[in-house]
């Protein structure tokens, strides 16, 4: 967990891997000498959320046994969370529990967590409750995405600010602006293009740097760059969500045909909101003709 406090950061390779999306090579490189059993839990705890990211839910829940740290147990949490869709309200039930005892419910990868799967049920003021007293770079940036999905630029530039004081020019400061300069548009667009630029420059490129990129030109009328940008990505990761719905858009912009992208994000995403809004136009859609029958 990326500390507020100053000092050497042996694992900040290994943060900037998980931040930007080089989500295997961050695994590949997990093996750090001379780290303290804190730092260790931490490493764990980011190489079991790469594994998360990459879709392989299975081997973090076999993985990470009952006599393992809690943060790592919360990160487990966080796997069965996404697997089992039907089982989400038990697994929320021991978050809950998790959160309600003094020992353990601070723990800044817990509450990070807790962020996170209450982001997810859209329930934005829960998921504030535990991650607004912010104390980590990682709090403050998920805050940041919550009030962006909150419609509330203001506050989402406040937490900004505060990464800003902190370390202007940690990865995670730099993504944050980028998403914060997307939301408000406009002349913020090209700022946050140049960010994706900077960092296409620094690293390798991933799937969250060339989406990044695409959705800016997307934002600014570039639709054919966007394009080229986006099959790069899949071609990185052909089951990427984001890369997939981006990719939808992009191509009823171009002329093309969105439904291969579309099935595709059905299959292997059939949660997400690009889905949920698809079969809602199809169900108002099939209304409105039979009103006319």
């Amino acid at each position: 967990m990326a500390s507020m406090a100053a000092g050497p950061d042996h694992l900040f390779n290994l943060r900037n891997n998980f931040y930007l999306g080089a989500y295997q090579a961050a695994i590949n490189n997990s093996e750090i000498p001379n780290l303290s059993q804190e730092d260790i839990v931490e490493r764990d705890c980011l190489v079991h959320r790469a594994y998360i990211a990459l879709g392989s839910y299975q081997l973090v829940i076999s993985e990470i046994d009952e006599a393992a740290a809690t943060p790592l147990q919360a990160v487990k949490l966080l796997a069965m969370y996404l697997s089992s869709p039907e089982n989400k309200e038990s697994t929320i039930a021991s978050l809950r529990e998790w959160l309600a005892d003094p020992t353990v419910g601070n723990n800044a990868i817990i509450r990070l967590i807790a962020g996170t799967i209450f982001m997810h049920e859209e329930d934005y003021n829960e998921a504030l409750k535990h991650t607004h007293s912010g104390g980590t770079m990682d709090l403050h940036a998920l805050n940041v995405q919550i009030f962006i999905k909150m419609h509330r630029s203001d506050y989402a530039e406040k937490q900004l600010r505060v990464m800003q004081q902190a370390d202007e020019d940690h990865t995670l400061t730099q993504l944050a602006s980028a998403w914060l300069n997307l939301a408000v548009g406009g002349s913020k667009i090209q700022e946050a293009y140049l960010i994706f630029q900077d960092f296409s420059e620094k690293y390798p490129m991933t799937s969250l740097i060339l989406n990044g990129k695409a959705v800016c030109c997307m934002h600014m009328g570039n639709f054919e760059e966007a394009e080229t940008l986006l099959l790069e990505a899949l071609n990185k990761d052909a089951k990427d969500p984001e890369t997939l719905a981006n990719l939808v858009v992009c191509s009823l912009h171009v002329g093309k045909s969105s439904s291969r992208y579309l099935n595709q994000l059905k299959l292997s995403h059939p949660e997400h909101v690009l889905v949920k809004r698809a079969a809602s136009a199809e169900v108002n859609f099939d209304r409105a003709l039979q009103s006319f029958a």
